[in-house]
């Protein structure tokens, strides 16, 4: 069934001399694009890649500096407690999700919209890089504790903040919930072996 409000735009009709001559426009019109939008590709690309890296590679580099613990080792875990490869590996996928969650509203300039989402995801991001250094170097368990809540305070505020402004976003940080309730599991029982 048509509308009566679609209407068709008229073609130009146009000679056969400057026909060659449009079509031959057009080839260099369409030639001269496409550098522009390679480029813009080629700047989205390197955005994503420092977006991801940065947060995985400061995950990594706090693993290796502090992520060896004998007592967690040695623990008496039950089912529920991940094997210290599994926390490790958790960590980096955080990294991940929380760094393309946040490439995603920074790529749609949400973070000059709404500033407090740039603040709660780096907040959250120095809250879970300090825990290897506080519970696993220092020793400080109950401390652990404080950062998981503060952690998960911070992620939930991201999660809202970041899902307003695009909802894939909102959606990645989702499994970071996940991931600061299991570091808080594993606190629980090293408070309490």
């Amino acid at each position: 069934m048509a509308s009566p409000d679609l209407t068709h735009r008229p073609i130009p009709q146009q000679t056969p001399t400057t026909t060659t001559t449009n079509d031959d426009d057009d080839m260099n019109h369409h030639h001269r694009k496409k550098p522009k939008n390679a480029a813009a590709a080629a700047r989205g690309l390197k955005s994503l890649s420092v977006a991801v890296a940065l947060p995985i590679s400061l995950t990594l580099l706090d693993i290796s500096l502090f992520g060896s613990s004998t007592r967690y080792r040695t623990l008496d875990k039950p089912f529920y407690v991940p094997p210290l490869w599994a926390l490790h590996l958790a960590c980096v996928t955080t990294a991940f999700l929380s760094g393309l969650s946040a490439w995603l509203v920074w790529a749609e300039g949400g973070f000059h919209r709404q500033p407090a989402a740039l603040w709660l995801y780096l907040v959250q991001l120095a809250l879970s890089l300090v825990w290897y250094p506080v519970v696993f170097g220092a020793g400080a368990i109950r401390l652990g504790l404080v950062l998981c809540a503060a952690l998960f305070g911070a992620l939930v505020g991201c999660a809202r903040a970041f899902r307003n402004m695009n909802p894939i976003a909102g959606d990645l940080v989702k499994p970071c919930l996940a991931w600061a309730l299991l570091l808080a599991v594993a606190n629980v029982r090293l408070v309490y072996q």
